[in-house]
């Protein structure tokens, strides 16, 4: 092991409903506030967005994404207190047709992607991505979604295998924990949970329908030349809004401490 540490935050930022601006300020004043040294975000729809982070975040020198006339690519960005080498953005692609999945919903698709960044001192490749969501909560072999998520799965899975060196993989993937879409996805390309399979659901229960089940969507995944430990929940609870306290996303973050081999 290198014995050079990096700390990897990832959350999906919620680009819209109520007190937007609020809850941006918030997450980037506690993010700028703790110790991450590379903090991932999704659904960062719009320049608007990345520069209500951005302002909050002054300690993070470098901000990686691909410029799209909207705002960034797929809606991710990665900030870094640490030099980047490189940025790469791969596109999903158009996907597959699949019954009962609408126009509105590829295209939606097609917009998707994974963001590379690469940091030089640690060595450490960071893939923050953010897959199709699935309104339906089914990820069964016959759902309507899972053809989509296949494809945009398998191009991720190429974009894993095709980096070398030490790896984390972050995001809202969209998909459970316990599907074959996820454990199929670990199993093609080595990677291993930071959390063990210990991390609770991390769509909150407030924001699904009566009833509805909350799942374990987001991860932090890295490779087999990389050791995680220490990986903990943020913004579990809710925070001071100017309109009274709330939750800063409908998800929660994931944080984990990282030794890549030397």
């Amino acid at each position: 092991m290198s014995g050079e540490y990096v700390t990897v935050m990832s959350l999906n930022t919620l680009a819209l409903g109520s007190d937007l601006p609020g809850r941006y300020a918030a997450i980037g004043a506690e993010v700028e506030a703790g110790d991450a040294d590379v903090a991932c975000f999704q659904e960062v729809i719009s320049w608007w967005h990345l520069r209500l982070l951005a302002r909050r975040m002054r300690s993070f020198g470098h901000v990686s994404y691909r410029a799209s006339p909207p705002g960034p690519a797929g809606g991710l960005v990665t900030f870094s207190r640490r030099p980047v080498s490189s940025t790469a953005y791969h596109r999903f692609g158009v996907p597959p047709r699949a019954d009962r999945i609408s126009r509105l919903d590829r295209f939606r698709g097609a917009m998707k992607g994974a963001l590379e960044t690469r940091l030089p001192g640690p060595g450490l490749c960071v893939v923050n991505t953010h897959p199709i969501a699935n309104g339906d909560g089914d990820w069964s072999t016959t759902g309507r979604y899972y053809p989509l998520h296949r494809a945009q799965l398998d191009v991720l899975a190429r974009v894993v295998l095709g980096v070398a060196g030490p790896l984390v993989v972050c995001g809202d993937f969209n998909v459970d924990r316990g599907s074959s879409l996820f454990t199929d996805f670990v199993a093609g390309t080595g990677l291993a949970d930071a959390f063990r399979g210990n991390c609770p659901a991390t769509f909150r229960a407030e924001y699904l329908p009566a009833g509805a089940t909350p799942h374990c969507i987001d991860f932090v995944l890295t490779s087999r030349g990389v050791r995680a430990e220490a990986a903990t929940v943020l913004f579990a609870g809710k925070v001071p809004l100017p309109d009274g306290p709330g939750y800063v996303s409908d998800h929660l973050g994931l944080c984990a401490r990282l030794l890549p081999a030397g």
